[in-house]
């Protein structure tokens, strides 16, 4: 990573504003069509489409350009079966002790428990880490900047990318999840963020019946 004031002509492409509405439509309603998936195949995917959906996050915009994040792709049985054991006994603790009556109130419509047999069937469980610091080239110690701002804006884009690539997801973060930095190797200056599992839904797959808010809920034009 570098930070120099080399600048380049920006790459930009004018569309007339037709081909900008057709485009703008057609990825609301792809996106519209992504749901959160629990019931995972085992079938695999080519790593090639996790890769290039990285990339593809790994291109948010970050504070200062520090790009405070780090992907760690998990396909090993033996690693998936570690980190599902330890995140259902923190999800034992939060159904059991930590979560209100409330909360588990808002929960009771997803259908959600401690038990997550996703996190071993999946093929891919991609551990998100935002870093607090970084390194420059010499090897010296770099705070990062509006850290939680800019993972939250590649991993929404690593979502983006994976369902454009036709791959099912689902954000998973059990708390705390500091049992992924000794599972994973990471050091204490990284925070584990989330959980993302990738791969094909289960032949059969259910998901809970909700609906999004109208537009004009979320949304002022002012």
């Amino acid at each position: 990573m570098t930070n120099d004031k080399t600048f380049l002509p920006l790459q930009f492409e004018r569309l007339d504003e037709a081909e900008m509405c057709r485009r703008a439509q057609a990825f609301t309603e792809l996106m519209r069509s992504r749901r959160s998936v629990r019931d995972f195949s085992a079938e695999p995917l080519p790593r090639q489409v996790i890769e290039q959906a990285i990339r593809a996050a790994g291109s948010a915009p970050s504070g200062a350009n520090m790009q405070p994040w780090h992907f760690v792709v998990v396909e090993s049985a033996e690693i998936k079966r570690l980190i599902r054991l330890a995140a259902e006994e923190e999800e034992r603790e939060f159904y059991q002790r930590r979560a209100s009556a409330e909360w588990l109130s808002a929960l009771q419509p997803l259908g959600t428990d401690a038990d997550k047999p996703f996190l071993e069937t999946a093929p891919y469980l991609i551990v998100i880490f935002l870093k607090k610091f970084s390194s420059s080239d010499a090897g010296e110690k770099l705070k990062n900047y509006y850290t939680a701002e800019s993972v939250g804006i590649a991993t929404g884009m690593l979502i983006a990318a994976l369902h454009n690539a036709g791959v099912a997801t689902l954000t998973h973060t059990p708390s705390p999840m500091k049992f992924l930095n000794e599972i994973l190797g990471r050091p204490a200056t990284e925070k584990p963020y989330m959980i993302l599992v990738a791969g094909l839904p289960a032949e059969g797959a259910e998901v809970p019946a909700i609906d999004k808010k109208p537009l004009e809920e979320i949304v002022e034009f002012v």
